[in-house]
């Protein structure tokens, strides 16, 4: 039997929430926790022609800010390269795409807030890696 870390089962909870979040407002889920060596793609999503990069965070408490707050630099550069490296191997080129963040934030025993920043930041042409 597989006793599995309380955070682990929190973000994939969240993930769970979210997916379904999504789902609800129309995207089409792809793919998800897309592992590589490069790190990990929480979804992957189609809003209409445009394919969205999603990253998840879930937050038990306020401390660590919104939604916007989630992904510092850092954290896109990380996602930027996923991305590239997604599209590479699936051979997508000329392909609308996006990122965007979604946040759990716990407000009780059962209440979750949810915030989704669609187009959560832009990457610079000169710094795409494809």
């Amino acid at each position: 039997m597989t006793i599995l870390d309380p955070r682990r089962l929190f973000g994939q909870e969240g993930e769970a929430t979210a997916e379904s979040y999504l789902r609800r407002k129309g995207y089409r889920i792809i793919a998800r926790n897309l592992r590589s060596s490069l790190g990990e793609l929480d979804l992957v999503a189609e809003d209409g022609q445009v394919l969205v990069f999603v990253e998840v965070k879930a937050r038990r408490t306020v401390g660590y800010g919104g939604a916007i707050e989630a992904v510092d630099r850092r954290k896109q550069k990380k996602m930027t390269r996923l991305a590239a490296q997604y599209l590479a191997t699936h051979h997508l080129t000329d392909r609308l795409c996006r990122f965007d963040v979604v946040l759990l934030q716990e407000q009780g025993a059962k209440d979750t807030r949810i915030e989704h920043l669609k187009n959560a930041f832009d990457v610079p042409g000169n710094d795409l890696p494809w």
